[in-house]
């Protein structure tokens, strides 16, 4: 057993907030010094602190350096989860004030100008350049095509990976997830289109979200009047779907100013071919009644419709943030008591996609 393990292997699970700080508060002198003095350490001490974090959330995770001579930083991130953002930046809100130490939610922008070397290859501005692809079908998604000079088919696995690992270091986490909308990795030659020097990126994003905030800045969609299809049909198995979907929405010209899909799964005990009995059928209508009592569409978040089939009814939410319904719903579920078993995730569709099987032809 290594030594952070033995010197820690006593101690009672973290199960909040104010817990996880106050055990940290208590062992940071030894943390600092495993980060500051030796690596086999840093690495032990990395592992209990992941496990400590994961216990308040399983897309916790953190990275650990020195930020200067004297003062170590460590870094909470989500692994990308949108969903997570806002408890990691939560979590970092209420960090105690330590002399030499930096708290960071998120993993942190560093710069278009640092280099990553992976499998032999560089990832740099000088080894990669950009393009926009532009479609004319869904002219609101910023979509960018990463060049690397080096790229084929067979280093294409090598070269994607880095080409990501790099992307997420330089922009750092929040805007890789909130910036861009889909990046492809491919060669100089790939789009015929005049490559821009990767320097130009953040000032290329920083452009197209500053359009994208003046075209649908103040946009809502009052959901009252709306008319609502019943769609039903069956599996080759001869299992039942059937949905109810806001028709009108789904024709709206303005669904990029709601770009976030929240999507919830509430999986239950069928009684017969997957459809919930009495008992469970008011209890998932009871769910999201009230979640729609939270999440008022006149505030931006507009409940485009629901699906019950094979044992598990799914919830779909067109929202304009994140921060805020990612936490509405997570206080629900920790509250919530009953038959059903519910999950969610979100994530960036501008055009709502994710109901396009929904779409009257």
């Amino acid at each position: 057993m290594n030594f952070i393990k033995r010197l820690f292997r006593r101690e009672k699970e973290v199960t909040d907030a104010a817990g996880f700080w106050k055990w940290f508060q208590q062992n940071e002198r030894t943390f600092h010094t495993a980060i500051s003095k030796e690596q086999r350490i840093n690495e032990d001490f990395l592992d209990l602190l992941m496990s400590k974090l994961k216990n308040l959330n399983s897309w916790f995770a953190c990275s650990a350096g020195m930020y200067d001579a004297t003062t170590a930083e460590l870094i909470i991130t989500a692994q990308g989860d949108v969903k997570t953002f806002v408890f990691a930046e939560e979590l970092v809100a209420v960090a105690p004030s330590i002399p030499g130490w930096r708290f960071t939610a998120l993993k942190p922008p560093t710069g278009l100008d640092i280099t990553i070397e992976m499998d032999g290859y560089k990832f740099n501005d000088q080894e990669m350049s950009f393009f926009s692809r532009d479609n004319s079908e869904y002219p609101d998604e910023i979509e960018i095509t990463l060049v690397h000079n080096h790229f084929s088919e067979t280093n294409k696995e090598i070269i994607t990976n880095g080409a990501f690992i790099f992307l997420d270091n330089a922009l750092g986490e929040l805007n890789t997830a909130t910036l861009l909308d889909n990046v492809q990795i491919d060669t100089p030659d790939s789009g015929g289109s005049e490559l821009i020097p990767l320097e130009k990126l953040n000032d290329f994003l920083n452009w197209k979200e500053k359009e994208f905030i003046e075209k649908y800045n103040g946009t809502r969609h009052n959901t009252n009047s709306d008319s609502y299809s019943i769609l039903e049909g069956k599996d080759d198995r001869g299992l039942p779907s059937i949905a109810l979907v806001n028709q009108e929405l789904l024709g709206w010209d303005a669904k990029a100013s709601h770009p976030w899909m929240m999507v919830l799964e509430l999986k239950f005990t069928s009684v017969s071919n997957g459809m919930p009995d009495k008992e469970i059928a008011a209890e998932l209508n009871k769910f999201e009644d009230e979640l729609v009592l939270l999440l008022p569409d006149s505030d931006g978040y507009l409940n485009l419709g629901r699906d019950t089939y094979n044992s598990r009814r799914t919830i779909y939410f067109a929202c304009k943030e994140f921060r805020h319904v990612s936490r509405t719903v997570q206080q629900m579920l920790s509250g919530f008591r009953g038959n059903v078993t519910v999950s969610y995730d979100i994530y960036k569709d501008k055009y709502w996609r994710t109901m396009n099987r929904y779409r009257a032809s």
